[in-house]
């Protein structure tokens, strides 16, 4: 039985509470189309278990996951005639997480679609960039 929230969305899916477009499903990892998708295909996988954010999924989920993320994401261009995938995942609001179970995008890209990806910059002073590197480091020790 799946860890849950009972006020998850995400998780009265995977509990057959709540219809989906089921596309993939394994004994940890669920996919479906997203109901409201950028482009037609547009899937979302998540981890049957209850994790807010990526940060919380056990590193035990990750071949799992990427196998359903590859197998689902190869079908979803397939099946679409994309051209390109993005993979996007979000965590917390501030970063658009609107459903607090970890999940992953797969939306089916074309090169004419008018999507962008959002504008990068570059960091003021080089050394600035050397001395975050060096604190996110030091975080992973």
């Amino acid at each position: 039985m799946p860890i849950a929230d009972s006020e998850c969305i995400f998780c009265k899916i995977v509990a057959g509470e709540i219809p989906c477009a089921k596309v993939f499903e394994s004994d940890t990892v669920l996919a479906f189309l997203d109901i409201a998708p950028v482009h037609p295909g547009h899937a979302l996988v998540l981890p049957k278990d209850h994790h807010p954010t990526l940060m919380d999924i056990p590193p035990a989920l990750g071949n799992d996951l990427i196998q359903a993320l590859s197998a689902v994401g190869g079908a979803v261009m397939e099946a679409t005639g994309a051209e390109g995938l993005n993979l996007m995942q979000n965590n917390f609001e501030a970063a658009g997480q609107l459903v607090h179970h970890a999940h992953f995008h797969l939306i089916p890209r074309f090169s004419d679609d008018g999507l962008k990806l959002w504008a990068q910059s570059s960091y003021d002073d080089p050394d600035d960039m050397q001395k975050l590197a060096a604190t996110i480091a030091g975080l992973l020790k």
